[in-house]
């Protein structure tokens, strides 16, 4: 079975969007990666994945204690079910400046173990002025974020996600399709 991870984008979330978020243009639009300063490798468009569910945690940070971080293998994609993209609409002020996020142990947990993307259902793994850092850190590391993901509480545990972003050059966002077989 398929399921698309893919925020679906109306005009009126467009409109939101730009409002609240001024790096929400056609590359940094719904579901895409920040692609930083590298290029997105072929062989990462098919990974095994493992999908936590972290939407129990609240007002803090998700941390290494909140996931099984022994289930992760390397070169695989990595993803969180925080249910924020749920609970707060996509575009609005709240959905960029308040949203979940993963503590730095977490991410260099998950670096040192060879993931290869990390997905998320927010606007980021890092919120504000951290946000473009940890890109950079992850896309330093061969990893890349994929944002504002959404039905992956319909795919927790293990599947394979296929990410097939499109092919812009010099662009620092890039918009991708995301879908997981089960």
């Amino acid at each position: 079975m398929l399921i698309d991870l893919t925020l679906r984008i109306t005009p009126k979330m467009v409109t939101d969007a730009q409002g609240n978020e001024k790096k929400a243009l056609f590359g940094h639009l719904g579901t895409h990666f920040d692609v930083m300063d590298k290029e997105f490798p072929l062989e990462y468009t098919r990974r095994e994945a493992v999908v936590f569910d972290v939407s129990s945690v609240k007002d803090r940070d998700i941390t290494v204690s909140d996931i099984n971080i022994s289930s992760v293998p390397g070169d695989s994609f990595v993803a969180f079910y925080t249910g924020f993209i749920n609970r707060e609409p996509y575009g609005g002020n709240k959905y960029f400046s308040s949203h979940p996020q993963l503590n730095f142990e977490l991410i260099d947990d998950l670096l040192s173990r060879g993931v290869s993307v990390i997905g998320i259902d927010a606007a980021g793994i890092r919120r504000g002025k951290e946000h473009t850092p940890a890109d950079q850190y992850c896309a330093d590391h061969g990893v890349f974020i994929v944002e504002n993901l959404c039905n992956l509480e319909q795919i927790i545990g293990n599947c394979v996600i296929n990410t097939y972003p499109m092919n812009y050059a010099e662009m620092t966002g890039l918009p991708c399709r995301v879908i997981a077989e089960i």
